[in-house]
């Protein structure tokens, strides 16, 4: 046994494989291995000023493709906000190793969701204290599928929902993999996104913006975030074009040519009635956009 071990060591450093032990013909198979227990259902913190580290975060709430790395590249300009690429904390698990571990935290009283509702804060406080600022905000669309446990971990947390025309999310949705998702596939995709977004907007208090009101008028847009966060308005925000660009990455938000100018870019025509798809118009509506030319209404 000792041998094999010694051999498999070399060779995953060597080649990236091992020798495995083949069952003999006839022989029993191995038992499947049991399944991972399901995690307990989260709750609020008992105790924010002694489990949270991180005050008062800001989360955008929009489906993909609705202008979030925009939105945060100009809200990154602000002296007292911090906005980087996305996080996708809510994909940051704690599990244990032996059961000895599990009845330990137990004794603690921290089931699953309270140790892994520490990591998020902790690696969120770790970020903002880095940039020196004193707010952090997050824009991972996916957020909003875990809307209500962002909302029992940070009870201070504060909401901006941005909006965007639902046909022109799938739209870009689709155009931004083409071969991947096919114009159908993506606006059923986007679709997920865009529920879960008016689900977050049902059950939380924040500021709601629209795509196309950052892109006709970025100032009046971005200084009502300001007002809604209750800090002073500064007009460096909109000069995103002089800040580094080193975290425009594919897969942490918007990349392409558009977001790369520097500049806020006009947004593309509001889609005709005709072009509206039928799976859409509930949304539509739901977010005010007019049958006929979907034109935004404002809020």
């Amino acid at each position: 046994m000792n041998f094999r071990r010694t051999v498999n060591s070399t060779l995953r450093r060597t080649t990236g494989m091992e020798l495995r032990r083949v069952a003999k013909p006839g022989a029993p198979s191995a038992a499947p291995k049991p399944a991972a227990p399901k995690p307990a259902d989260f709750r609020p913190t008992a105790d924010p000023e002694l489990d949270r580290l991180l005050r008062k975060p800001v989360f955008i709430m929009s489906a993909v493709r609705s202008g979030s790395t925009l939105l945060r590249v100009l809200l990154d300009g602000h002296s007292r906000l911090h906005a980087p690429h996305e996080l996708h904390i809510r994909r940051l698990t704690v599990g244990y190793q032996t059961s000895l571990a599990k009845r330990s935290m137990d004794v603690l009283d921290l089931d699953t969701p309270d140790l892994e509702h520490l990591l998020w804060d902790r690696v969120l406080h770790r970020e903002v204290a880095k940039s020196g600022k004193e707010f952090i905000v997050d824009k991972t669309p996916s957020n909003a599928f875990v809307w209500k446990r962002i909302a029992a971990c940070w009870p201070d947390a504060r909401y901006v929902f941005l909006l965007r025309h639902p046909a022109s999310i799938a739209r870009s949705w689709h155009e931004s993999d083409p071969e991947k998702r096919p114009l159908d596939v993506a606006t059923e995709d986007a679709l997920r996104y865009m529920k879960a977004v008016e689900r977050a907007r049902g059950g939380l208090s924040g500021h709601t913006v629209r795509y196309e009101q950052l892109t006709d008028d970025p100032a009046a847009t971005v200084k009502g975030i300001c007002d809604f966060l209750d800090i002073e308005w500064e007009p460096g925000l909109l000069e995103y074009g002089k800040r580094p660009k080193q975290d425009l990455q594919r897969g942490l938000g918007d990349w392409r040519e558009k977001i790369r100018s520097g500049s806020v870019q006009p947004g593309r025509d509001l889609p005709d009635a005709a072009d509206v798809p039928e799976n859409l118009r509930e949304i539509c509506a739901a977010w005010g956009y007019d049958a006929d030319r979907a034109g935004a209404r404002s809020e």
